[in-house]
C-alpha cells in the first residue's frame, strides 16, 4: 500500500513527567490530531505522552506506544496498541522514524535526543514550547496545539 492510502502518523515527543500547563498543551495536540484523521504516536508512557494519547482518545483517535519495556502494564491507559522493545532510550529512534511528522511538547534530554533524530532522518519537526535549535534546524515552530498539528499536516502533505 502507497503512504498516499494510508492514515498519516503524527509523533508526539515530550517529558515522561511534565507540569500541568505543558500537559494541556499535549492534551489538545493529541485531540486535534485524531480529529484531523491522523494516528497518534507517542513513546507510551507518562507526562506529555499520556496527556497527548488521552486528548487522542478523547476524539476517538487511534493511540500507538513505542515502550520501553517488554511489560504492557507500563503503557500508559490510552495507549491502543503498545509495541513492546525492551530497547529502553534506544526506542527513541523508532518512535521517530516512524512518524511522518513528529511534534515536540516541552521535553527534556530524551525528547532532544528525538528531535535530533527526527531532524536528522528529514521528518517534519514542529516545536510548541520545547527546546530552542538553531534556526538551521529545520525545526518548525508553533504557538498553540492547533498551530503545531496544521504544521505538521502541511508538512506531510508536501510533494
Amino acid at each position: 500500500m502507497s503512504t498516499a492510502n494510508r492514515k498519516k502518523i503524527i509523533a508526539v515527543i515530550g517529558a515522561g513527567v511534565c507540569n500541568d500547563d505543558i500537559g494541556i498543551l499535549a492534551e489538545e495536540v493529541g485531540r486535534r490530531i485524531a480529529e484531523a484523521g491522523a494516528i497518534l504516536l507517542c513513546g507510551g508512557l507518562g507526562g506529555v505522552m499520556e496527556h497527548a494519547a488521552r486528548g487522542a482518545k478523547s476524539a476517538g483517535g487511534m493511540t500507538l506506544g513505542i515502550i520501553p519495556t517488554y511489560d504492557p502494564a507500563t503503557a500508559n491507559p490510552y495507549i491502543d496498541i503498545p509495541i513492546l522493545t525492551g530497547l529502553g532510550h534506544a526506542r527513541n529512534i523508532m518512535v521517530v522514524s516512524s512518524a511522518d511528522a513528529v511534534i515536540s511538547v516541552g521535553g527534556e534530554y530524551g525528547t532532544l535526543s528525538e528531535l535530533a533524530i527526527a531532524l536528522k532522518l528529514g521528518r517534519p519537526t514542529v516545536g510548541l514550547k520545547t527546546w530552542e535549535l538553531p534556526r538551521e534546524s529545520r525545526m518548525i515552530p508553533a504557538e498553540t496545539p492547533e498551530a503545531a498539528v496544521t504544521l505538521a499536516l502541511r508538512e506531510i502533505s508536501k510533494p
